[in-house]
């Protein structure tokens, strides 16, 4: 058994001196968002110099900022990366520092920067960094000008726009700090709290990294508090250290705790550590983490385990866009989207294949899901990158390897210092199908001889000339190093796509827990070969079969469904903007499949109805076609997990009712008869379903227990043409007046306000006060128009209006949308 502890914290500082200044992702010194007033060029300039604000190519931009998001689309472009473009930017702000700041450091903090960045402050270079999704700081105190207006400026190249096999976006896309801190300090993530839990005992342990950048030694007390969701002192302690001058210092502590509230997926029950740093009775610094106290344990027989509870990891793989939005990280965006996944019954979510801002785990502590935190998709080598469409034509080679060597152990390690405290991540995944055989790495395996277990050449035959797969093992073992040099509390993972390759090799014998991506053929096989070896899917196919694997294997703890949520890029052939295999789509509303999994994962009743029409039942429109195509329908046989919620056809059309339920039975009525006899829950196919004549009216699915006594039910009803626009949150808002961000759900509806599933008709979005919109997103995977403007079409009769505001408490806004031959609608939207 492999037993790991874990509790965690937000690696979030509260600023000392600014109250309303939270969330400061350094976790040291007095933090200030500077995201307002940024200047942004699009090309190659001289940036390093004072930029001319009256020429119009520098434009007026806020952070966080996606670049590629906001250009055309065009075939022209790598499918790969959605079939938008990169190139290099530059980024420009004015930044005054108070001459009663002079002795203090100074310091940026950028969360992520995408990519092959430098900084530049009043033209001196202070740093690069290559990699686009690591979190990184650079002290520019000796560059400042105190009392004067000093230049800020950051080059972006992103001009390897084919650099990944999914899309990245470009630019500064998450938030950037100013951080002042006096020279004695905590250490940027200085505080780390892990807890252990024996009976009914609970200790938190906290390592305190501790700079002395002055010219004395420091006498320091260090006050550990740890406060519970009430704000009372439930444990604390004092250290006093001495810190020579020009050195570091780590000072380890402990906090007792009984009858500690565990963190869970259910309950998820946080405390807060407290750090004060006090030097002749004055503070000098403070950092706020949140944290708390659980248990999990791995077994290679008996799966995993929180809080000694055996569970199933119902988990989904994501991606960091947010469709029109791009790569720039909304808070608020994502508490919406894994709230909604959190409905589905999913627990769990892998961060594919690069750490994520900090906010995402921040949430996923809150909200209680799991977190398998991912560090590369590729390490010394590229992979291929689809150019034409997803899988075809001729592949570049772009990506992140050449500075895998050099960047690729700090940034690995610079990960897991800032995300070790999150109570959420419950693993570290150092790659993703990195041994894809002959992507690049080959082994002599693949050839098929018998004694190997194979008796044809499998995934192309051994390469003799591509790079050796024997080679994958002495990488890893290198890169588990550095996790566990900073953290022993998780264990260490990675996604294997080849693992009949892999298992020839050292590599899997360097992980605590092995994940197979696509391979329940191999979960008996190697459970029986490998008995010590813990296995769970790291990536899957939504099929039925694939979730069988996990419940009938008890060893097999779980899943990772690819994917949680439609993603740009990844593209199929033009037009299609990104990968469409989501449980929520762009917008972040649930899918057809959805809800398949909901019928799967979720402990509360449930029953879902869709519909689609028969081949060779009576003539479809193009329409019908475009759905079909769309479903991916495979015949009359199999029924299909992606049916929409749909009941519009031809009088008599033979149309295929589906059922995605977690009732024992269920039957099919239509206006109030009987049309479709009480069937079993299906073991098979996870899938009831009923072919009934197509009529006009209501049409309701009634589950029930074994009993026959009902459970859920769920209806559609056929529509009419659509008359008006309604808004999901009525006529009224409220939001947060500075940066906050309204999301507003547009419903297309006939007469009767019944929702119109086929409409598509187009909305303009007008504003009137202190806000801009930043996109109208439908979810529509092959609508390639201008996302940039405030026009867009609906998608399945539905849309989302994401809507940022930048005004004064008790302000109010004032929303309109209008399409032609529709009923309008408004909302008002206080300013809190």
């Amino acid at each position: 058994m492999i037993r790991f502890i874990k509790c965690s914290i937000l690696a979030l500082a509260i600023n000392l001196f600014n109250p309303a200044a939270i969330f400061a992702q350094p976790g040291f010194g007095e933090a200030e968002k500077i995201t307002s007033d940024w200047r942004f060029h699009l090309g190659e300039v001289d940036g390093k110099t004072a930029v001319d604000y009256n020429n119009r190519s520098w434009r007026k931009v806020q952070l966080p900022h996606d670049w590629s998001v906001k250009q055309t689309y065009s075939p022209g472009f790598a499918s790969a990366t959605g079939y938008l473009p990169g190139g290099i930017g530059w980024y420009h702000k004015k930044l005054t520092v108070p001459q009663e700041d002079q002795g203090k450091k100074i310091y940026l903090y950028f969360e992520g920067v995408y990519n092959r960045s430098e900084v530049f402050v009043n033209g001196h270079s202070v740093g690069k960094r290559p990699n686009g999704y690591i979190s990184f700081n650079y002290d520019i105190t000796p560059y400042l000008k105190y009392g004067q207006e000093n230049q800020i400026a950051v080059r972006v190249d992103h001009s390897q726009d084919a650099d990944s096999r999914w899309y990245t976006g470009s630019g500064i896309y998450r938030d950037v700090w100013l951080v002042r801190a006096t020279p004695v300090h905590l250490e940027q993530w200085g505080v780390y709290a892990f807890p252990e839990v024996k009976g009914k005992k609970g200790t938190l342990h906290i390592q305190t990294a501790l700079t002395n950048e002055s010219l004395s030694a420091a006498n320091l007390s260090v006050l550990s508090e740890l406060l519970d969701k009430n704000g009372a002192v439930v444990a604390k302690t004092v250290k006093k250290v001495t810190i020579t001058a020009g050195s570091k210092q780590e000072i380890k502590s402990e906090l007792a705790v009984s009858n500690p509230k565990l963190w869970s997926v259910e309950t998820p029950v946080t405390y807060t550590l407290r750090t004060t740093v006090m030097q002749d009775n004055k503070v000098i610094d403070k950092s706020t983490v949140v944290t708390g106290f659980r248990t999990f344990t791995f077994n290679a027989d008996k799966g995993f385990a929180l809080n000694g509870k055996q569970m199933k990891v119902k988990g989904v793989c994501l991606h960091h866009d947010s469709g029109v939005l791009g790569a720039e990280m909304y808070p608020a965006v994502w508490r919406r989207r894994l709230l909604t996944l959190k409905e589905l019954g999913v627990n769990a979510i892998r961060t594919s294949h690069n750490p994520q801002a900090s906010a995402l785990y921040e949430l996923c502590d809150e909200l209680g899901l799991l977190v398998m935190d991912e560090a590369f998709d590729e390490w010394e080598f590229p992979k291929r990158k689809w150019l034409q469409g997803w899988n075809v034509g001729t592949p570049g080679f772009q990506g992140s390897s050449d500075f895998f060597k050099e960047w690729g152990e700090k940034d690995l390690g610079d990960m897991v210092k800032r995300d070790r405290n999150h109570l959420s991540i419950f693993a570290w995944s150092i790659g993703n199908e990195v041994d894809y055989p002959n992507d690049p790495y080959s082994h002599p395996v693949l050839a098929g001889a018998k004694e190997n277990g194979f008796t044809q050449p499998i995934f192309g035959g051994y390469k003799k000339d591509a790079p050796d797969a024997m080679h994958l093992g002495d990488i890893a073992k290198k890169l588990a190093a550095v996790v566990r040099k900073y953290d022993t509390s998780r264990p260490v993972t990675a996604g294997l796509a080849g693992v009949a390759m892999s298992n020839e090799t050292a590599y899997p014998g360097t992980l605590d827990i092995a994940g197979y991506n696509y391979t329940e053929s191999r979960y008996m096989e190697d459970h029986k070969r490998y008995p010590k070896r813990v296995i769970f899917g790291s990536e899957n196919r939504h099929d039925f079969d694939a979730w069988k694997a996990v419940t009938d294997h008890e060893h097999i703890f779980g899943q990772f469904l690819w994917t949680g949520i439609d993603y740009l890029g990844e593209s199929g052939r033009w037009p299609s903007r990104g990968f469409y295999s989501g449980l929520l789509d762009f917008a972040g509303f649930i899918k057809p499949r959805g809800y398949f999994r909901q019928s799967l994962w979720s402990d509360q009743p449930m029953a879902y109805l869709g519909t689609y029409p028969l081949k060779g039942g009576g003539a479809a429109t193009d329409v019908w076609s475009v759905l079909e195509a769309e479903q991916g329908q495979q015949g009359n046989d199999a029924p299909s997990m992606d049916a929409w919620p749909i009941w519009n056809y031809q009088q008599g059309q033979l149309i295929r009712v589906v059922c995605y339920t977690n009732a024992e039975k269920a039957r099919l009525e239509l206006n109030g008869q009987v049309v479709g006899q009480t069937k079993d829950y299906d073991q098979k196919q996870g899938i009831i379903y009923w072919d009934i004549p197509y009529a006009e009216g209501k049409l309701e699915v009634i589950g029930t227990d074994k009993n026959g006594k009902e459970t859920t039910r769920h209806q559609l009803q056929s529509s009419k043409r659509q008359q008006a626009i309604v808004i999901a949150q009525g006529d009224q808002l409220q939001v947060e007046a500075k940066g906050g961000i309204a999301q507003i759900e547009l419903q297309i509806v006939d007469e009767n306000g019944i929702p119109v599933q086929l409409a598509d008709d187009e909305i303009t979005c007008d504003i009137i006060g202190n806000a801009r919109l930043l996109g109208m997103e439908a979810g529509n995977n092959a609508d390639k128009g201008d996302y940039t403007d405030n026009v867009q079409r609906v998608f399945h009769g539905k849309m989302i209006v994401y809507i940022q505001t930048n005004g004064q408490p008790s302000e109010e806004l004032s929303v309109r949308f209008t399409a032609p031959w529709l009923k309008t609608a408004s909302i008002k939207i206080k300013l809190l």
